[in-house]
């Protein structure tokens, strides 16, 4: 099984953080852009892991669009496990699923294409990040859903089945969010991560929650 448990080799004095995301959630893509400027002004060590809001609701009654939804999703996650495991160097596939996720994620939110047909999404992430186009096959195969299936459940673990994507760990105390919009860029989103640092290291702590009023701002 190839689901990383932790960075490998994480750089000295570093913090470490782990972000679980499923391509599909436009809110973990928005989290996802907001640790990548973190990691600019802070010293981050960051994996990339993969959680499945298809594995999330399963069982739920739902409406047919976001249901729908639901059944493309399963393709890009399924791909991302298996391209992690064909990938070199000794980062446990971190690395490839960072650029996959990209990939897919600009095309789904970025260029607004995530309703439409996940092979080619997925065709054309596979060329631009250089990996092998068979890999697009395990989009539509159950072989790789076990371990779809641990990635997410190694996220639902640590933070309980009523929460969502995205799920983030500082220093291997983990929240689900934060929930932004836009992305905190520069200094602001160092600071934001400071204090994701200040409340997981405060004993006891668990949530802090408002109601959403906006959308995403991909800007």
């Amino acid at each position: 099984m190839s689901t990383p448990t932790s960075n490998t080799s994480p750089r000295e004095g570093a913090t470490r953080a782990e972000m679980w995301f499923d391509p599909a959630c436009p809110w973990a893509w928005m989290t996802s852009r907001w640790l990548m400027e973190a990691q600019q002004v802070r010293d981050l060590d960051i994996t990339w892991s993969v959680m499945s809001l298809s594995v999330l609701n399963e069982g739920r009654d739902l409406d047919a669009d976001y249901r729908a939804m639901l059944d493309r999703a399963w393709g890009p996650v399924r791909v991302l496990i298996a391209a992690a495991k064909e990938a070199p160097g000794d980062d446990e596939g971190n690395t490839t699923r960072k650029a996959l996720y990209d990939a897919l994620g600009r095309r789904i939110h970025l260029e607004g294409r995530g309703s439409g047909d996940p092979q080619a999404l997925i065709a054309e992430a596979l060329e631009e990040v250089g990996l092998p186009a068979e890999l697009a096959r395990f989009a539509d195969s159950d072989e790789q859903d076990a371990d779809v299936r641990a990635s997410h459940e190694r996220a639902i673990n640590l933070v309980g089945d009523d929460v969502g994507t995205p799920v983030v760990s500082v220093n291997g105390v983990s929240f689900f969010g934060p929930v932004i919009t836009p992305a905190p860029k520069g200094e602001a989103a160092g600071k934001l991560w400071d204090g994701c640092v200040l409340v997981a290291g405060t004993p006891g702590f668990y949530e802090l929650k408002r109601t959403r009023n906006a959308s995403p701002d991909f800007s």
